[in-house]
């Protein structure tokens, strides 16, 4: 098996930045490009083979060509590819908004909800997010607060600082602040209930849609476990592993590759590999690949034994 480097596909929300093309070498000519999706099949934005043999071919082609034995076992109990991997340039602060679970999602609107994870890669001074509410609610209260503009006082509002990680389950009310940029791994949704929006307009000058009713049959009005899921740093050789969190959709790991590390692709589950800062060159028994910060590779189950080497940050996923 091949190791692949992929392309993503872009979003130009409103409260986009342009750091992702000026930083990270982004080949996007949006104004702003809030999002680039860097391991995706969803149909909103589909990721695609960046060289080599399958050059071009979007992430399902890919999986279709190959067969779904690339993604490993463990993804044989999802209906569809369960992985979805960005990077998130907020300008701009974000909507207040809520995920719904699988069971609501998949009864109201025929798509998965979504779970997601937030490593922050950098952020402004001073900049800041919410996560769920600082105290218990009622939906009456709730819908009150949304209704008079002053649901942003019963937020829990915190201060967040590069390498920050948070993990925010279906139900929980958030929003990414503005000046943060951040790597998010979640479920393979675009499901979105929009709670409040600053009033902000869209680009045909009317208010953005809120979705009110559907966001007060999915909210948890009650504080939610903000705790830092990450677990210690363990030397290996070649540099440092880090948990930062874990669900039944997809394990996620902070490493430090310092010289050379080995890492293992078994029939379980497909590697993503993501690079924050640094470069390595990444190896298997087929081929190489040169991976710079803001690269997202590919590695297909079953590769085995494969070789990073040199200096950088990385995040790896599998399911």
């Amino acid at each position: 098996m091949k190791i692949e480097k992929l392309s993503p596909a872009f979003q130009n929300y409103l409260w986009g930045g342009t750091k992702l093309r000026d930083v990270y070498g982004k080949d996007c000519d949006f104004d702003k490009v809030a999002e680039s999706w860097e391991l995706s099949t969803h149909p909103a934005g589909e990721s695609k083979i960046a060289e080599g043999e399958f050059d071009g071919l979007t992430l399902n082609e890919y999986i279709a060509k190959m067969g779904k034995s690339v993604l490993g076992s463990h993804c044989a109990a999802f209906e569809n590819f369960p992985v979805l991997i960005k990077f998130i340039d907020a300008k701009e602060a974000l909507s207040i908004q809520v995920h719904p679970s699988d069971e609501y999602a998949l009864r109201v609107e025929n798509e998965y909800g979504k779970t997601e994870l937030w490593y922050v890669m950098d952020c402004e001074p001073g900049a800041y997010l919410y996560f769920g509410v600082n105290r218990e609610l009622t939906k009456e209260e709730f819908r009150q607060r949304i209704e008079n503009n002053t649901v942003l006082e019963v937020l829990n509002r915190v201060d967040v600082h590069p390498g920050d990680v948070f993990f925010i389950e279906s139900g929980t009310i958030h929003a990414i602040g503005a000046g943060i940029l951040i790597c998010e791994i979640q479920q393979n949704s675009n499901c979105t209930y929009r709670v409040y929006d600053y009033d902000r307009r869209g680009q045909d000058g009317k208010p953005r849609e809120l979705h009110i009713e559907k966001a007060l049959d999915v909210s948890r009005l009650s504080p939610s476990n903000i705790a830092d899921q990450q677990g210690e740093a363990r030397k290996i050789p070649g540099g440092t592993r880090k948990p930062l969190a874990s669900c039944k959709y997809f394990t996620t790991e902070k490493l430090e590759v310092s010289g050379e590390m080995t890492l293992t692709a078994g029939e379980e589950s497909f590697l993503s590999v993501i690079v924050l800062t640094g470069t390595a060159e990444i190896s298997g028994r087929e081929n190489t690949v040169e991976a710079k910060a803001g690269d997202s590779i590919f590695i297909p189950a079953g590769t085995g034994q494969v070789t990073v080497t040199g200096e950088c940050q990385m995040i790896l996923t599998r399911v």
